[in-house]
């Protein structure tokens, strides 16, 4: 059952995904590949970068945005210790008004965790 919310969410971003790029903008379409990009493989390694991201998502309180880089770091096979370890830093940044956002992001790592079994 705690899976669904990782295929829920997944449809959900793919859905709107294609909604938002189905107008062809031109500024809508740069962002996307502008953050594909981000992440890939560079000097920083793609863990590291996944990780920044997770970090600056809790900070900045998007749970789409945790709920993605949870499940990049997850596919990339970065241990929870590792995640725990950055999150952790993201709550002394942020404070505890990312408490509510942290817990999500504990949920979402379960659920990740549990479609495999």
């Amino acid at each position: 059952m705690a899976h669904n919310i990782v295929e829920e969410f997944n449809a959900y971003r793919s859905k709107m995904n294609e909604k938002l790029l189905e107008d062809n903008n031109k500024i809508l379409k740069r962002i996307f590949n502008l953050d594909t990009n981000a992440f890939t493989e560079g000097t920083l390694p793609k863990k590291t970068k996944e990780l920044l991201g997770l970090g600056n998502s809790l900070v900045l309180r998007c749970d789409d945005c945790v709920r993605y880089h949870l499940e990049t770091c997850y596919n990339l096979g970065i241990s929870k210790e590792e995640v725990v370890e950055a999150l952790s830093i993201s709550l002394l940044v942020g404070g505890t008004i990312v408490i509510p956002h942290l817990r999500r992001a504990y949920e979402y790592w379960e659920a990740l965790q549990t479609q495999d079994v």
